[in-house]
């Protein structure tokens, strides 16, 4: 097979969405107010679990990183897909798109571990609340959050080294709204086998494994609930579960269609749609799901500004 080592491609060209007429405008304005709000969402919540010591918990600890990664996440996505979405030139360079490549394995990677840690941390909270404080500490809290910034860390350095090993001849249009990593080695003249192998062993072991923790966290949650005679105390500790089970929903839902089926399966088109409901949806949704539905956090926003208002007065 032609590896074309001294003539790969330097740069790619994004298809990313068809537009005409003044479609492009509406669908520009519409990616930079969910731009705008994922990364000013995100921000507000990560300062202001910063700055409430009622929120320094491990719950919000997690919470925080979270946002942290989701305001990381679609600042690694949505600024190349305004510049292709409005603008006639739809190219990346080559580095660029690896480095946009690794920012994304490093935040789905992060995204996932982080859903993980917070489906364990409503697991000792509800099913075992007088061992949480000592399960839960700080330094546990630290831990998770260190050893997950690593394993994210090293997948996306390996995946991003074993994609930019490969060699690129053309074509060079890659069919979707950022450098995802199928669309990628799907161009290559590399042997490509062993490497698609590892990406479906990566997404068994990183994507289904964690999924089944979290619903098997859950179905542990739920058995916990119905034991508790009270309707009102049975509503208040599924409430406390509720936005990080809605965050799952949001963030697995299109990951397990996308990556689980077959290569025949497979739709371009289709594959771009179902990537925006978690590249693009999740961020801008999470601030409010965890907001809109949470007293505590809540509570946090209305105390910070009525101090500022008294300030202003």
């Amino acid at each position: 097979m032609n590896t074309c080592e001294n003539s790969t491609i330097l740069e790619f060209h994004m298809v990313a969405f068809s537009t005409s007429g003044n479609t492009v405008y509406i669908i520009f304005a519409g990616f930079l107010v969910m731009y705008l709000l994922a990364v000013v969402g995100n921000l507000l919540i990560a300062s202001l679990i910063f700055a409430t010591p009622q929120l320094h918990t491990p719950m919000y600890f997690l919470l925080c990183n979270l946002s942290i990664v989701d305001a990381t996440y679609s600042s690694a996505i949505f600024p190349n897909l305004l510049s292709f979405t409005i603008g006639m030139d739809r190219k990346i360079t080559f580095l660029g798109c690896i480095t946009q490549l690794y920012f994304f394995i490093f935040c789905v990677d992060e995204e996932i571990f982080i859903l993980t840690c917070m489906a364990y941390d409503r697991y000792v909270a509800v099913c075992s609340p007088l061992h949480y404080p000592m399960v839960m500490g700080k330094k546990m809290c630290i831990i998770m959050a260190a050893i997950t910034l690593l394993l994210s860390s090293l997948n996306s350095l390996m995946f991003t080294l074993l994609t930019y090993s490969l060699s690129f001849c053309g074509p060079s249009e890659i069919n979707h709204f950022f450098c995802e990593i199928r669309a990628i080695i799907s161009l290559s003249n590399s042997d490509t086998s062993s490497m698609d192998m590892v990406l479906f062993i990566k997404d068994i072991f990183l994507v289904f494994f964690t999924f089944l923790f979290i619903i098997f966290s859950y179905l542990r949650i739920i058995s916990s609930i119905l034991k508790i005679r009270s309707s009102k105390g049975r509503f208040k500790t599924f409430s406390s579960c509720s936005s990080h089970l809605t965050s799952v929903i949001l963030f697995y839902g299109p990951i397990l269609f996308l990556y689980m089926k077959s290569v025949s399966e497979h739709s371009a088109d289709q594959d771009k749609f179902t990537s925006l409901l978690y590249v693009v949806t999740v961020p801008v949704l999470n601030p409010f799901v965890y907001s809109l539905r949470n007293k505590e956090v809540l509570g946090a926003i209305r105390k910070v500004a009525n101090v500022k208002w008294r300030r202003s007065w």
